[in-house]
């Protein structure tokens, strides 16, 4: 077994562990867990917020406790669980040392601890949460960001400052979102702020839209990603047939999580 196999079963395992031992004891301290696993508190920060992430326990002032019984019942968790599907499918497509962009979204975001144990990554970002997400990540990938002007609707850096530093990169993969996803022109908007989405897109070698199938068919006055851009979209399993057959009829990749 070679040392990378190694460390990411231990990895796992410490995650598993301190699960366990945070529904054992009702509330654990950083420090604690740290001299449990003889590791850095940084270290088990990361993993706190992976697995508090991935809905298994809420870190606390210093430390975490067991996730609450009345957050297991959550009436949004089938939608919050497609969403986590469809993360999880999409962050199987970035490879090791792969250079990717994640655009600004609650869809895209939920790949980002699926993204743990890649090696090597470079990922551009115009979103805070998005990146302060990616540095929770173990290993930590190389981040950067697109700066630009803050709009607060989209919690995103945004104009053609983001769009300058875009232009002097170039990447394998772009993840992003979308409002609605139309048959006849492709992923749709209510925002007209779309230029920084496809100057994305532009720079990237391959283009996958990340949505819930209830967001596919609407219709939406701007078109952000036409369809001869797109090269994958990843939705959950309450995709209709129909919408199926359009999407592989428009010649794009179908990942249903």
């Amino acid at each position: 077994m070679n040392q990378s196999t190694m460390s990411k079963r231990n990895l796992k395992e410490r995650r598993n562990k301190i699960v366990e031992l945070v529904n054992q004891q009702g509330e654990i301290s950083v420090e604690a867990l740290a001299a449990q696993f003889d590791t850095s508190v940084v270290t088990i920060r990361k993993d706190l917020t992976t697995l508090e992430q991935n809905g298994l326990l809420l870190r606390r002032f210093g430390g975490a406790v067991p996730l609450p019984s009345e957050l297991k019942h959550n009436p949004d968790k089938q939608n919050n669980n497609n969403k986590k599907l469809i993360g999880q499918a999409a962050a199987k497509l970035a490879k090791d040392h792969y250079r990717i962009i994640i655009d600004s979204g609650r869809t895209t975001a939920q790949m980002i601890p699926f993204l743990t144990e890649k090696q090597g990554l470079v990922v551009m970002t115009n979103a805070l949460d998005v990146a302060n997400q990616l540095r929770q990540l173990e290993p930590e990938p190389t981040l950067l960001m697109t700066g630009g002007t803050w709009d607060p609707h989209s919690e995103s850096f945004q104009g053609q400052a983001a769009e300058s530093v875009l232009k002097s990169y170039d990447f394998d993969q772009l993840y992003i979102g979308a409002d609605g996803l139309d048959f006849d022109r492709g992923t749709t908007s209510f925002n007209e702020l779309l230029g920084l989405s496809q100057v994305m897109a532009e720079q990237s070698r391959e283009v996958i839209v990340m949505l819930e199938s209830e967001k596919i068919g609407r219709k939406m006055p701007n078109v952000e990603i036409a369809w001869d851009k797109i090269s994958t979209v990843v939705t959950d399993k309450n995709l209709q047939a129909a919408q199926k057959e359009q999407i592989l009829n428009a010649g794009v990749n179908l990942i249903i999580a």
